[in-house]
């Protein structure tokens, strides 16, 4: 992707965040950084993933969680900045993504986002041309890791970014983080388990999709699991309007369907890489 289009989205992004709470649509977006509207959602969708549309209701949902759980405004008022023009409405999109009521998601007193601002990489290699370069977590990786965290946590249903900072250093001791550069940007992470054989995070930069991040990270892992056992994961379930992909890129990576379960008060599902045979 050219320099020119990654500041053009960069651009599309930072008008987006400063009109959250405005008449906000592809047209307002693409005459505010003075881009064709086709073009726009062209290069917004190619590069990360989601429509510009889509990326303008997590975030406003997201902030709406927020305002829910750290302030006492109404419900209807919170409806309104996020752009509803009632409170029905609002609640029933809430609960689309959410699976709570709004009411509900107060009352249970716990943060968590659907989508954070992304920030892009200015100039990412292209597919193919990237060298793999694979390093275990240190402590001095901590932020990077969670700035990594915050661009993928759209994949993660109910992930707590304070829990999880805690939950990563005994992932660290025990070797058992993961970080994929390009160059000295991190563009994918995973955090896996050799003993309960699982695989507990697996994220890919939105602007690395179609570099084989995720296949490259599995790869590695596999290389440093018990040959005879399954390895699972976790992730949404089939047609959670919440979810932008990562179920598919699971599938992709030879995951199966296993059990329906709820983690943290969300539906989920497990999903199983069977055991590798070793040949002579």
């Amino acid at each position: 992707m050219e320099h020119l289009e990654v500041a053009s989205i960069a651009q599309a992004i930072t008008y987006m965040e400063g009109h959250l709470h405005e008449k906000l649509d592809l047209e307002t977006v693409a005459g505010g950084v003075h881009y064709s509207k086709y073009h726009l959602h062209r290069m917004f969708t190619n590069t990360l993933g989601i429509t510009l549309h889509e990326y303008i209701r997590r975030r406003r949902l997201t902030e709406a969680a927020k305002l829910l759980v750290f302030s006492q405004k109404p419900i209807l008022e919170i409806a309104l900045m996020a752009g509803y023009e009632s409170q029905q409405a609002f609640t029933g999109i809430f609960k689309v993504m959410y699976k709570q009521t709004p009411l509900q998601y107060r009352e249970q007193r716990a943060f968590y986002p659907l989508q954070l601002e992304l920030t892009l990489h200015g100039n990412p290699s292209a597919p193919g041309a990237m060298v793999p370069h694979i390093t275990y977590v240190t402590r001095e990786n901590i932020s990077t890791w969670m700035g990594l965290v915050a661009l993928v946590i759209d994949g993660f249903p109910c992930l707590n970014e304070g829990r999880h900072r805690e939950g990563l250093t005994g992932y660290i001791e025990r070797r058992e983080a993961l970080l994929m550069w390009d160059r000295k940007v991190a563009v994918g992470g995973a955090a896996f388990s050799r003993q309960r054989g699982s695989i507990d995070f697996l994220g890919v930069h939105p602007q690395y999709r179609l570099h084989g991040i995720g296949k490259a990270l599995l790869d590695f892992i596999l290389c440093h699991m018990p040959v005879d056992r399954e390895i699972s994961i976790t992730t949404f379930r089939e047609g959670d309007r919440a979810d932008t992909g990562q179920r598919e890129a699971y599938t992709c990576l030879g995951f199966a369907e296993a059990e329906l379960m709820t983690e943290f008060g969300y539906p989920v599902q497990r999903l199983i890489l069977q055991p590798r045979r070793e040949f002579p």
